[in-house]
């Protein structure tokens, strides 16, 4: 049995306890719930602040694929014995350990995830890459090709390249089997993020909504027939606004971290800012955000660093970053672990820090290796493993938490600490649409409590360099890292302001 799977299967025998009542009158919800620290259900309250950093396009193998005690790449004699074949000779790739700064991604939609996952044998991955870059001619940032190619998708980093996250896990959670909720692209992940769902809705009506593995990603942000798509079923910030509890959606300015296809591997860039919808800020097109006057809660990122510095963070922070700093090829991996590591630190220097909980992943692998199967657990994922760490002075001390996640878990550990367990769940959150599941509520979900302890003394903060000395290097001829990227470059996705 597949190790994910059969993982699966344990959890879902797990343990259950009790968990509060539902704030809406009548309505009680039963989740099944794995074994946690006997102070978890008491201590909860602790947490007064949620911050979700989500950056783009890593598999969980290509940043701890090598990490002590975690799920990671099968090797033999310290060789990975992992061979992925390819589809131009008797060939196959292994992985290897990557020291570039840049890397080179492979399609990541749905039809990628069938051939990457490969009925379970998990080694398509080089395959789907070659027929990408067969392509790069056509394509006007075809110098890309010149810097990486379709192996680059086999390569991982540790800790010589990326210290600060192998930093995060020794000292707070390291979690080994986050997948992503979509087994597609960066949109239906953060549409998952935000809502549990990603559907295409015809109307305004939620009943008007379809669901969406791919989200017609060919019609979406930045194709003049369709410039504000609607998104009319229900997200996270209804329930917010509902019971009061405080949000803001921080988006960081520049140029948007993803393509509109999601099998391009670059793309002509989309500005991206707080006031304009996009791939990485769909709640702008979200009905209910209007229909509760909530756009001013969507500021730029710079609101954030304040907000921490007067240790005034909402209840709930969301942080999307920019093409320069998201970690999507062709961004440098340097740049988005200092950009994480800032946003890191400032709550960790800030009044909050003795009240939050930091969840750091990413949306969806890239078109990278990894190693484990993704259950499945409907029509929409979940995806591929992604990296994901929990930072938290009530974090269980170089933890690895082995139970099956998914970012659907964040939205549950929010609705159990201030919506009494309320989901948003058609038949209970007073706004019915068809969407197929209610995510959270699957019994093989696991629960986050199990990553706290809050009855230990809180962790002291873990301030750390923005630029810490790596053995990272740079391919020949890429834009310098010091140097502006404007024109030609930053049209062509090399980073831009």
């Amino acid at each position: 049995m597949p190790a994910a799977i059969a993982g699966l299967a344990l959890v879902a025998g797990g343990c259950s306890h009790s968990r509060p009542t539902a704030p809406v009158a009548g309505v009680q919800t039963h989740r099944q719930q794995t074994t946690a620290p006997e102070s978890a259900d008491t201590g909860i309250d602790k947490i007064k602040h949620v911050v979700i950093v989500i950056q783009e396009n890593r598999s969980f193998d290509s940043y701890f694929g090598t990490y002590p005690g975690a799920n990671g790449i099968p090797m033999r004699n310290g060789t990975p014995s992992v061979c992925m074949p390819t589809g131009t000779s008797a060939s196959c790739v292994r992985p290897f350990h990557d020291r570039h700064d840049v890397n080179g991604e492979g399609p990541h939609a749905a039809g990628a995830f069938k051939t990457d996952v490969n009925g379970g044998a998990m080694n398509g991955f080089v395959r789907v890459a070659q027929d990408e870059y067969k392509s790069c001619s056509k394509h006007p940032q075809a110098a890309l090709c010149a810097y990486t190619g379709p192996t680059s998708i086999a390569g991982y980093h540790d800790q010589r390249e990326v210290p600060n996250y192998w930093a995060y896990a020794r000292h707070f959670v390291l979690q080994d089997h986050m997948f992503s909720p979509s087994l597609s692209w960066s949109l239906p992940a953060h549409l998952f993020e935000i809502s549990e769902w990603s559907a295409y809705c015809k109307t305004h009506a939620p009943s008007s909504c379809k669901n969406s593995v791919d989200n017609w990603n060919s019609s979406y942000y930045g194709n003049p027939r369709n410039p504000h798509p609607t998104f009319a079923w229900t997200d996270m910030t209804y329930l917010f606004h509902r019971y009061g509890v405080s949000w803001r959606y921080y988006v960081q300015g520049g140029q948007e971290p993803d393509c509109g296809n999601a099998d391009a591997i670059t793309c002509r860039g989309i500005r991206q800012s707080a006031s304009t919808p996009g791939i990485w800020n769909p709640l702008p097109s979200f009905d209910t955000v209007h229909i509760d006057k909530q756009l001013q809660n969507i500021q730029p990122i710079s609101k954030f660093f304040t907000a921490a510095k007067a240790g005034q963070l909402p209840n709930v922070t969301w942080i999307a970053p920019s093409q320069a700093t998201g970690e999507h090829p062709p961004a440098r991996v340097s740049d988005g672990q200092a950009y994480v590591t800032n946003i890191v630190n400032s709550v960790m220097q800030s009044p909050d820090w003795d009240s939050t909980a930091i969840f750091v992943t990413w949306d969806d692998w890239g078109g990278f290796y990894d190693n484990v199967v993704p259950p499945r657990v409907d029509v929409n994922g979940y995806g591929i493993r992604v990296p994901a760490l929990l930072i938290s002075p009530y974090a269980r001390p170089g933890y690895i938490d082995h139970q099956i996640l998914s970012q659907d878990s964040y939205n549950r550990f929010i609705e159990d600490r201030w919506l009494g367990g309320q989901a948003l769940n058609p038949k209970t959150d007073g706004r019915p649409d068809p969407r197929p599941d209610v995510r959270e509520t699957k019994p093989g979900l696991g629960n986050l409590l199990q990553e706290f302890d809050f009855s230990q003394s809180p962790l002291p903060p873990l301030p750390l360099p923005v630029r810490p000395t790596t053995d990272l290097v740079e391919p020949p001829g890429y834009p310098a890292a010091d140097q502006p990227c404007t024109g030609k470059c930053a049209a062509a996705g090399f980073g831009g302001a």
